[in-house]
């Protein structure tokens, strides 16, 4: 049996929040890493604060924690959007979000890939979003969830015979999020037909579960708009 350990980034509030608690009650230890530490109490549960954006302290962080605290299954969910019309975009926001979207996953991974060698077992997924198809005032956010696609191919491509599986879950509107409230109100006329658009799809942690074949590689999409 793999060691029960799983880092969930973003997993103070919302879908990284849920998550943390999916697996607590599966029975991980779970490690948080977030900017804020959140409000789970659990003796299976701790939380690190970081700026997962800032890519040198990010990877100062989980390299650190991997020597005292190595973990088998990765949950890369923390993002941001930096909403904003093409002409209003700068460079801060691409270094944030690429820091934030793809220098994070990749530092922790490499961090736990030996330990994960070791094992010749591992689950790692990441979480993107259906923006990436494409949508209005999101140029940086749906261009760097979209390379998480490429990272989880790349990376499934190396790592599959080794036991190690990397999944892509592309959700479409999770509401009660800080993330989607702050673009769609709990007023706002649009939420009705948004909530009709979201299909039935396979939730983070049953993507992150150990009985996956060894070289799986799923993205899944749910339709309608998002943050």
């Amino acid at each position: 049996m793999p060691l029960r350990r799983a880092i969930v980034t973003g997993g103070s509030a919302g879908i990284g929040a849920e998550v943390c608690r999916q697996l607590l009650a599966t029975g991980y230890e779970v490690i948080s890493l977030a900017r804020r530490s959140g409000d789970i109490r659990d003796p299976q549960f701790s939380a690190i604060e970081v700026d997962l954006s800032d890519a040198a302290a990010t990877r100062q962080v989980v390299f650190e924690l991997a020597r005292e605290r190595p973990a088998t299954t990765l949950v890369h969910n923390a993002g941001a959007v930096r909403e904003r019309p093409l002409e209003q975009v700068t460079p801060e926001d691409l270094d944030a979000l690429v820091g934030l979207h793809l220098a994070a996953p990749i530092s922790l991974l490499q961090a736990n890939l030996a330990h994960m060698r070791q094992e010749n077992y591992g689950r790692v997924v990441l979480v993107s979003t259906r923006a990436v198809l494409g949508l209005a005032k999101r140029t940086v956010y749906s261009a760097t969830k979209a390379g998480l696609l490429g990272l989880a191919r790349t990376w499934a491509l190396e790592l599959g015979a080794q036991g190690i599986t990397v999944n892509v879950v592309a959700p479409g509107p999770i509401g009660e999020t800080e993330v989607f409230e702050h673009l769609i109100p709990r007023d706002s006329p649009k939420l009705p037909g948004i909530i009709q658009s979201i299909p039935v799809g396979k939730g983070i942690a049953g993507v992150a579960a150990e009985r996956q074949e060894p070289v799986e590689m799923c993205n899944l999409q749910n339709g309608g708009p998002e943050g």
